[in-house]
């Protein structure tokens, strides 16, 4: 879960995939991957995104708690909440990229 927080959270800030990686010092390519899953996050990149977008480290981390069959409630609960904030906020870029096309 913790690639689709960093697509929204760039897309968030109409930042395009290639302006991203520059200002992380990291190809696009390397980003498109890390945002469709098929990188794994390093501790370090999601130092980069905290600095980048003022984020602190354990509220990127907060999204990519994974739910497995043995926790208990309140992790469950966690699980469904950050999937709801993430659904949340991928309606309100569509939202606001709807606005920006009638413009």
């Amino acid at each position: 879960m913790i690639n689709k927080a960093l697509k929204l959270i760039r897309q968030f800030h109409d930042l395009k995939q290639v302006e991203l990686a520059s200002k992380l010092e990291i190809s696009k390519s390397y980003l498109s991957e890390i945002e469709s899953g098929k990188k794994p996050v390093s501790f370090e990149m999601l130092e980069k995104y905290s600095n980048e977008f003022d984020i602190p480290i354990s509220s990127l981390v907060f999204f990519s708690e994974s739910l497995s069959s043995k926790k208990g409630i309140s992790e469950k609960f966690r699980a469904v909440f950050s999937g709801k904030v993430l659904d949340m906020m991928e309606w309100l870029i569509d939202r606001d990229e709807q606005k920006k096309a009638k413009a």
